[in-house]
């Protein structure tokens, strides 16, 4: 997959306000909603030609409506259709209302435009709530437990649409208009519609310009003119009448296994694994997690706390773009713990500890936003984080550190999971539609779903053998609080980290010893966390009384990290290792062909493992990218980044390079 620019002229909106209090785009010089009344003019022009009150009303528990629409500014037509939801559709059915914005409002603008609305304050208020670490790419807000999803994607239509994976069943077809914002309104925009729309999928539009009902129609939708509102005398609405996109890679395809039992097992109480449950069971799954330890969180994500760090690339990467959508994900769900005791939004500074690394940020801050990261002088920097520095570096002024334990507590107690303690799964087996998790001849439970989210161990059974999963050792160290440590504000890092004190005591750390397994903490990588906590600030290293001396009292915890050759996390459905070197053996001799041949899934078999030491940003986000795989919703993620973390990628590799 070819490196893209990080955030290709990315500009939040910049807004006048006129005697009434309504914006208009300075920008574009139009306004944002009809001056008469936005709130009527939505109704007409969206939701009445898309009969979305008839639509929503006969959904059944299960099913789910997908809207896509260009252009979200103040987010009125998100609301609209929400309140219309949550008067007229059934309990468990749900929404997913996609929307492209190139320029998004900044909190500030998003709430007094809102604030024009009262009668949608139900709704305008959780909108407000979540609206934060809002940055390019694709962020995902969900509501109402799940029943409203909320993807945004932050960037240009003609470059975000093309990366959306999703069937669209209602197309609000907004933005500035055509005069105004001749950019948007293009064939290519038309042709991206139809892509993504699902048979038969709705259209309607404020606009009746000829050019634009001409182009859709030429894109496959039957268009026609009808009434408008307000001063509009004529908009635009159609429906979709082409054919639909052929898939053109079978082997990241979506599986069609839809099991008549909607019950699930997860293996693995850690954060991928609850993260997975929690994602499936606000689908309406009964989710039950297979713990072998006592409690959740007890291997990898058992630290007291992980760092929210982003390690970034101003080349667009795929882990760079998982990163910052996750980061936005992890933030919006930290808002339900009790933030000091479970999490802390403040801040991380990564300090510039070499030229090299002076380099890399400097490359990195011209990238992003300022809001995202920016870079800090050492004067400044000290000021931020309460300690004497090195050097200054950047600075992520809505990351911090949370506690990894109190996030899988929290996701294992939403409605419809069970956490089955010391059951470990030593092996599974197929019986018709049933998995039956296996430990000793024993059947522990069975279900038609089942999810491996047990790090490296998701490998151990003969299905998933093939994997190429790898553990790391990770060692942490933890220092008691004193007085004078009391001053440092914010999580640093340089080559190691140390964040300020939880319950008393700072964590430090972490090691990367590829060699050993032993469970146990040691001396030397003790020694090791301190030198790297020098190497972040001697001024700290003397408040906390560090002496290598004492090295033998020190408190720690040693936990395997899992990761993948490529250190991308593995996320999705589970192909037959055989039956795929079969069906696409053609590729051994050209790699650019696609075989005609469906790809030979397991069916109802899933992963959700290997993401290293980004966990406490990746994997939350991962649940929704995996329960979207199972349940045939838009991709939380682009489509490219999403391949690149399908499992599937190493047995194409493998088959390509006949290895």
């Amino acid at each position: 997959m070819p490196d893209r620019p990080a955030t290709p002229a990315f500009q939040p909106a910049e807004l006048d306000w006129d005697a009434s209090g309504q914006p208009q785009s300075r920008h574009y010089g139009d306004v944002y909603f009809s001056r008469a009344s936005g709130l009527e003019e939505t109704r007409h022009v969206f939701l009445a030609q898309n009969d979305l009150a008839r639509r929503f009303a006969a959904l059944t528990a299960g099913q789910h409506l997908v809207i896509g629409e260009t252009g979200f500014g103040t987010g009125l037509n998100f609301l609209c259709a929400w309140q219309l939801f949550d008067e007229v559709a059934p309990t468990g059915a749900r929404l997913h209302f996609v929307s492209v914005e190139k320029h998004p409002l900044t909190h500030a603008d998003l709430a007094r435009a809102l604030a024009l609305w009262p009668q949608l304050q139900t709704q305008a208020q959780p909108l407000l709530e979540q609206y934060l670490a809002i940055h390019p790419g694709f962020q995902q807000l969900v509501f109402g437990g799940g029943r409203v999803v909320l993807t945004l994607l932050i960037g240009d239509v003609l470059e975000a649409l093309p990366s959306l994976d999703a069937r669209v069943d209602a197309w609000f077809l907004d933005g500035f208009a055509p005069a105004k914002n001749p950019e948007m309104w293009q064939p290519a925009l038309f042709a991206e519609l139809a892509r993504l729309s699902a048979p038969g999928a709705t259209l309607g539009t404020f606009t009746s310009a000829g050019f634009v009902r001409r182009g859709l129609g030429e894109a496959g939708f039957d268009m026609q003119r009808v009434p408008g509102f307000g001063h509009k005398r004529e908009i635009l609405r159609g429906h979709f009448v082409g054919s639909a996109t052929a898939t053109a890679k079978p082997w990241y395809a979506r599986p069609a296994f839809q099991p008549r039992q909607r019950r699930a097992l997860v293996i693995g109480a850690g954060l991928a694994g609850c993260a997975s449950a929690a994602s499936l069971a606000a689908r309406g799954w009964h989710v039950s997690v297979l713990e072998r330890h006592a409690s959740p969180a007890e291997e990898g994500s058992g630290n007291p706390q992980g760092v929210l760090y982003l390690k970034l690339s101003a080349h667009g990467t795929a882990l760079s773009r998982l990163v910052v959508a996750g980061f936005g994900y992890t933030r919006r769900l930290l808002r339900h713990l009790q933030q000091g005791q479970d999490w802390d939004a403040c801040g991380v500074l990564q300090i510039a500890y070499d030229d090299e690394e002076r380099a890399r940020q400097a490359e990195l801050a011209s990238a992003f936003p300022a809001d995202l990261v920016h870079p800090l002088p050492r004067a400044e920097a000290e000021q931020l984080a309460g300690v004497a520095l090195p050097d200054g570096g950047l600075f992520y002024p809505e990351a911090g550190w949370a506690h990894p334990p109190a996030v899988c507590r929290w996701l294992l107690a939403q409605p419809n999971i069970e956490l089955l303690r010391h059951r470990e799964v030593l092996e599974l087996r197929r019986d018709g539609e049933q998995w039956q998790a296996v430990c000793n001849g024993e059947v522990l439970v069975e279900a038609p779903l089942v999810v491996l989210a047990g790090a490296a161990e998701a490998a151990r059974f003969s299905q998933s053998a093939w994997l190429p999963l790898k553990r790391i050792r990770g060692q942490i160290t933890c220092l008691p609080a004193t007085a004078d440590s009391a001053a440092l504000r914010t999580v640093l890092c340089a080559k190691g980290y140390v964040a300020p004190a939880r319950d008393g005591v700072h964590t430090l750390g972490a090691s990367f010893n590829f060699q050993q397994t032993d469970p146990a903490p040691s001396e030397a990588e003790h020694l090791s966390n301190l030198e790297q906590l020098a190497g972040v600030s001697e001024d700290l290293y003397r408040r906390l009384h560090a002496d290598p001396a004492q090295v033998g009292r020190l408190e720690g915890r040693v936990a395997m990290r899992c990761t993948s050759p490529d250190y991308l996390p593995l996320i999705g459905p589970l192909a037959d290792a055989e039956g795929f070197a079969e069906a696409f053996a053609a590729l051994s001799k050209n790699a650019r062909q696609t075989p005609d041949a469906p790809c030979p899934w397991l069916d109802g078999l899933y992963v959700n493992t290997a993401h290293g030491s980004r966990g406490m940003i990746t994997t939350l986000l991962s649940g929704e990218l995996l329960a979207a795989w199972i349940e045939g919703e838009p991709l939380p993620l682009p489509r490219e980044v999403a391949e690149a973390c399908h499992p599937n990628r190493f047995l194409l590799r493998k088959l390509i390079r006949g290895s």
